[in-house]
């Protein structure tokens, strides 16, 4: 597969470039004369970018950048943070359990793989740290909607973890905890995802829960939560 990518992005992403320390609002003749575009071609990139929330119009027709920018360099730097704490108990869990582990955070309306390890050996449902995927019925997307989004899937709270099998599709299962943080506020879903008929079996038989009920329990008390909730909220669910 080739690396020609797309004009249009690599233009659109080009006038971010264009923001620096001190030039902080440029205008649209600003915007065309630094980056070497014509106005209209600006000017429609700019639309595309202000809906999305990478820059924001004055009144005065000036552009600045916008809070996305904000939120991705947000999650980018606290990513190397998360990192040291985050991937030794997913490579830890994938180890043990032989399954897919992974770390999803809510990004708008979809759930975003943060980070991910995999099992070194058998067959694995494969997806790399950084994949995008629609809030939906799965088990993980539940995880979020109700403890991040404070959608009332369930009249109580449900046992941990919860498990979908063919949600997504008819092949992929997937086990999914809420993961705690600081002042135990919800973070993110740590997940235990692969192929559907051997999740199937390890449901049936609950030898995953524990071994996921301890590492949530053990990330969570690790990113901050304190050591009363996690035990309300993993031990007596195991």
């Amino acid at each position: 597969m080739g690396n020609e990518g797309v004009a249009a992005v690599e233009k659109a992403l080009s006038l971010l470039d264009c923001f620096k320390p001190g030039v902080e609002s440029l205008s649209l003749a600003a915007l065309a004369q630094a980056s070497g575009m014509h106005k209209t071609t600006v000017y429609r990139l700019m639309n595309s970018l202000e809906r999305m929330g990478y820059v924001v119009r004055s009144d005065a027709g000036f552009y600045s950048l916008g809070h996305r920018v904000l939120y991705l360099g947000k999650l980018y730097e606290q990513s190397f943070h998360l990192s040291t704490i985050v991937e030794p108990i997913l490579h830890s869990l994938a180890a043990s359990t032989k399954e897919s582990a992974s770390y999803y955070v809510i990004d708008k309306t979809h759930r975003l793989c943060l980070f991910r390890a995999e099992p070194s050996e058998g067959l694995r449902e494969t997806r790399l740290a950084g994949t995008s995927l629609p809030l939906d019925d799965t088990a993980i997307s539940q995880v979020l909607r109700y403890w991040g989004l404070g959608e009332p899937l369930y009249e109580n709270p449900p046992a941990l973890p919860l498990f979908t099998s063919g949600a997504r599709d008819e092949h992929t299962a997937a086990f999914a905890t809420p993961i705690f943080g600081a002042s135990d506020k919800f973070m993110a879903a740590l997940t235990l995802s692969g192929p559907a008929s051997r999740l199937n079996a390890a449901h049936k038989t609950g030898e995953l829960i524990s071994l996921q009920l301890n590492a949530a329990s053990d990330l969570s008390r690790k990113l901050g939560a304190s050591i009363a909730f996690c035990e309300h909220m993993y031990a007596s669910r195991r």
